[in-house]
């Protein structure tokens, strides 16, 4: 993607949260510390590509990963500081969108 003089933070920021699914993810992770599974069942994604988001939003301190040593090993995700900075933006996203976004009608196969 292209980069902008006019506001790099502003660009990076929408790089990070404009990637696919990104934005559900958070929003999944507003409700609280989840599990892998929880995420992914909630979510139509597929496993890898779940897991690579998380690692993305991982490496820029906006999910914790915490591993629990218990058998079997737990693994648990939940939003750093930096992550719930953007509950503001995903919650008026979703004003947003419950105001001026249609829903798509789904397909009716005959």
């Amino acid at each position: 993607m292209k980069s902008t003089d006019l506001c790099p933070r502003l660009q990076k920021s929408m790089d990070i949260i404009g990637r696919r699914w990104t934005g559900l993810i958070i929003y999944q992770l507003l409700q609280g510390p989840q599990r892998f599974g929880a995420i992914e069942a909630s979510l139509p994604i597929s496993g890898r590509l779940l897991s690579e988001r998380l690692k993305e939003l991982e490496l820029e301190g906006i999910v914790l990963r915490e591993v629990f040593p218990e058998t079997p090993v737990r693994i648990q995700y939940s939003l750093t500081e930096k992550g719930l900075g953007l509950e503001p933006v995903i919650r008026d996203l979703q004003h947003w969108s419950d105001e001026w976004i249609e829903p798509e009608a789904e397909s009716i196969e005959p």
